[in-house]
């Protein structure tokens, strides 16, 4: 049996030897760049001392945890993670499917390869960029909000960079404006997918085209949907640190409603050099993100096995 076995895997391997190989790239990729580092999880639970060589120094146990949890900003940073985090999944969602399905409505092809094309450049853009993109609008010297569109508005200028309340709603608005693009194309991908036949029915039954996205579109691209979905959930715990960081231009008046885990283990790792801290915080990320898929998969499957990640 295991000889037969054997045969049929070396025929195997024989038969796709070159999809094989093709694959092997990206797998030493995956080992070298996700698999191999996990090693150093066990940094987490150590006071670092390089003396000691790369992984030395004394074992602490839960202290580094400690010291990220326990400190006046842990409620402040937890908080705002997580609520900035949740708006962007919903909003990300509502406007990325609302533009993959105008998309599918352009029957030019040139327009809609240049519109995809304008929708996803802000994703490619590096955060410096963004950063210094919404200083130009900004800025109390020169920015064009404050020179251009107040004045016209009757209203005074404002200090964006000392007054965090406008920070929430800059920061949505910089996120959705720059990551939208990216699933935007993923929803539109599944749109075009859709057999064309549903809808010929659904306008002979006399459907207009609200109800044929309504009761063909979405449903159609729930699956996509909900796997997009329950990947961001895992990176709930986790912030983008060019937009939390580089946009509001690290200003210490805007932490409040800017500072994220992210940014506090940055300044924290810029202050103390605690690299064990660090990596805490990297290590907590993980495993409360994994427990996340966890239990959105658990509760998708109960619903609609179908449409579960795994």
């Amino acid at each position: 049996m295991s000889s037969w076995l054997n045969q049929a895997a070396f025929k195997s391997f024989k038969k796709y030897k070159v999809l094989y190989l093709m694959i092997l790239p990206g797998i030493l990729y995956l080992l070298i760049n996700n698999y191999i580092p996990m090693f150093g999880i066990i940094i987490a639970f150590k006071d670092i001392d390089f003396s000691k060589g790369l992984l030395g120094g004394d074992w602490i146990g839960f202290r580094n945890f400690e010291y990220l949890f326990k400190t006046a900003e842990a409620y402040v940073i937890t908080r705002n993670t997580i609520l900035y985090n949740v708006a962007f999944i919903v909003l990300n969602l509502i406007f990325s499917v609302a533009m993959a399905i105008l998309l599918n409505e352009l029957k030019n092809r040139f327009l809609s390869r240049f519109y995809q094309s304008v929708i996803l450049l802000p994703y490619l853009i590096s955060s410096v960029i963004i950063g210094y993109l919404v200083f130009s609008l900004l800025s109390m010297e020169t920015g064009f909000i404050n020179k251009s569109i107040l004045p016209l508005l009757g209203l005074p200028e404002i200090m964006w960079y000392t007054e965090p309340k406008f920070w929430p709603y800059i920061l949505t608005i910089v996120k959705i404006w720059s990551g939208v693009g990216y699933l935007c194309i993923i929803y539109f991908a599944a749109v075009v997918g859709i057999d064309h036949e549903y809808y010929e029915a659904a306008t002979i039954d006399g459907a207009g085209k609200i109800q044929q996205i309504w009761h063909i579109t979405i449903p159609s691209i729930i699956p996509i949907i909900v796997i997009m979905t329950l990947l961001q959930i895992g990176r709930i715990f986790y912030a983008d640190f060019g937009l939390f960081y580089q946009v509001p231009l690290d200003s210490g008046p805007l932490q409040p409603t800017t500072n994220v885990l992210d940014t506090y283990v940055y300044r924290a790792l810029l202050k103390n050099g605690d690299i064990g801290m660090a990596s805490a915080a990297g290590l907590y990320q993980s495993v409360v993100g994994f427990g996340l898929i966890l239990i959105s998969n658990y509760i998708v499957k109960k619903r609609n096995p179908d449409n579960a990640l795994f």
